[in-house]
């Protein structure tokens, strides 16, 4: 084993064996932060992140804010390595300006993702939170469900994870609609070119709606009261992207005044927006809502080809190397060298 050169920290829980020997196998010293229970790293202050990076050469981390105020007090850290695929908590400008470089990992956890959002479809539409409450109050009447069999499934955006849902739903076969923005020839051949439609009339005309899309100023919410109006009073919405793409109240209305029959959530907005805390436990209680914490990536698989692939990005960095140019989001070295150069 080579002499330790790195020290690497890890905010996130359900770091794997095979991982952490691969990271000291290629030098680096490994440090997990030890993390109160329920507490994750997106929680922490600036002040506790740098406490924990202050020595690190590479970070790995989940959904912590990655800002210039951060990267400025930590002039030894190299690469952010983020443990899943969304990066709206990172600063790309930030990152690049200081020289760093920052990476996600593409790949890992697209296929636990696309089971969950199909779990979550079923359990919408078979009232399993419904039939689990009755059962537990001794009461065994039976919730009438309806069917994924043959419906139309709205899916908006196709990226891997959506490619993923698409395949999965062929068993079931259901007439797919497809938004993308701007497909390219890849998703047309993956999703056939008559399945692609315009937003307005996906909604309109899908038995179930589910989200695949970054979140970004044009996404941002999307899911508002007017797109909830003009779906099927039947529809069922399905999010397991960000929170940030629905308007979360717009959708606690809509489902009390029974405009849409019921949604399965895995994530809200109130994870980056605490005020709307209210909003989430109360959809939480509707007996139409299946909710989960964040956790469709969350597999013992899907956490260990993600703890991998954002490892190996680290190491990449902290050799010299570059990382797989699909996984890097910024890489401000060339600023470095332009800068020592001058």
């Amino acid at each position: 084993m080579p002499k330790t050169r790195h020290r690497v920290v890890v905010t996130q829980r359900f770091f794997d064996s095979a991982t952490l020997d691969f990271l000291k196998h290629c030098g680096c010293e490994v440090i997990i932060a030890e993390l109160a229970p329920g507490v994750a790293d997106g929680s922490l202050s600036e002040r506790q992140l740098i406490d924990l990076l202050i020595d690190a050469d590479g970070w790995i981390l989940g959904h912590a804010n990655v800002t210039a105020s951060l990267l400025g007090s930590l002039p030894r850290l190299k690469v952010i390595s983020r443990r899943g695929v969304g990066y709206e908590r990172i600063d790309t400008v930030a990152v690049e300006a200081a020289g760093k470089v920052a990476t996600i990992a593409v790949g890992g956890n697209d296929a636990s993702v696309a089971d969950h959002t199909i779990a979550l479809m079923l359990a919408v539409c078979r009232k399993l939170k419904q039939c689990q409450a009755g059962l537990s109050a001794n009461d065994w009447s039976i919730p009438l469900g309806g069917d994924l069999y043959r419906k139309t499934v709205g899916i908006v955006g196709l990226g891997r994870i959506g490619k993923g849902v698409l395949l999965r739903l062929a068993g079931f076969e259901v007439k797919p609609l497809i938004y993308a923005p701007r497909p390219d020839s890849s998703q047309k051949a993956n999703g056939g070119q008559s399945c692609f439609v315009d937003l307005e009339t996906l909604f309109q005309e899908s038995d179930f709606i589910t989200l695949h899309a970054p979140l970004n100023p044009q996404t941002r919410g999307m899911i508002d009261s007017r797109a909830l109006k003009s779906m099927k009073a039947g529809a069922v919405l399905i999010n397991t992207a960000r929170g940030g793409l629905v308007r979360d109240a717009d959708l606690l209305k809509a489902l009390q005044q029974e405009d849409i029959a019921g949604a399965g959530l895995d994530v809200f907005e109130s994870e980056s927006d605490p005020s709307l805390s209210a909003v989430t436990e109360q959809l939480i209680k509707l007996p139409n809502v299946v909710v989960t914490p964040h956790a469709g990536a969350s597999t013992v698989e899907g956490l260990n080809r993600t703890n991998l692939i954002a490892a190996q990005c680290v190491v990449a960095v902290l050799e010299g190397r570059s990382p797989p140019g699909h996984c890097v989001i910024a890489d401000g070295r060339r600023h470095t060298v332009a800068k020592e150069n001058t």
